[in-house]
């Protein structure tokens, strides 16, 4: 597998440039980043909650942790962590746990945190859909893509 059919049709339709970055199987995002000599703090990864409203892509770098609590409080609602199985459901034409961030190639809201890293980056990585890939691009490009989710402060550095 290279990149996942929604996440491919969603960067063509929006005319992004990027390219595929390979590596070693991996299996959590720190890990990704290692076998694909990516700092953490430029690997965007994706985490799928519950809240009140359905489902809400979590989107931070690899390196960072969600606050729920910090999130609970910006969204005013309770969240909580999906299970591997809604997990596929939402996110079927991925490997399971391959979530690239890109909430809204699949119809998911998404939220970000912008005064993490990856507002600061020149390069952002992402899964691709599988444990072996990611697609690379630029800074600017990223901010263009994360334009329609919301934002708010919700992770820290680990």
């Amino acid at each position: 597998m290279t990149i996942a059919s929604k996440l491919k049709k969603y960067l063509q339709q929006r005319e992004v440039k990027y390219k595929v970055v390979t590596h070693l199987h991996s299996e959590y995002s720190m890990e990704t980043a290692a076998k694909a000599h990516v700092h953490g703090d430029a690997l965007a990864k994706g985490v799928l909650v519950k809240n009140d409203d359905g489902y809400l892509l979590v989107v931070l770098p690899a390196d960072f942790h969600i606050e729920l609590e910090s999130l609970h409080n910006l969204l005013g609602q309770e969240v909580s962590m999906v299970d591997e199985a809604t997990l596929g459901e939402v996110f079927n034409d991925c490997e399971l746990g391959a979530v690239p961030p890109i909430g809204m190639a699949y119809g998911v809201k998404t939220i970000w945190d912008p005064k993490s890293s990856l507002g600061e980056q020149d390069e952002v990585f992402f899964e691709a859909g599988d444990h072996q890939t990611l697609v690379r691009v630029s800074g600017v490009q990223f901010h263009e893509l994360m334009a329609p989710a919301e934002r708010g402060e919700f992770s820290h550095h680990v």
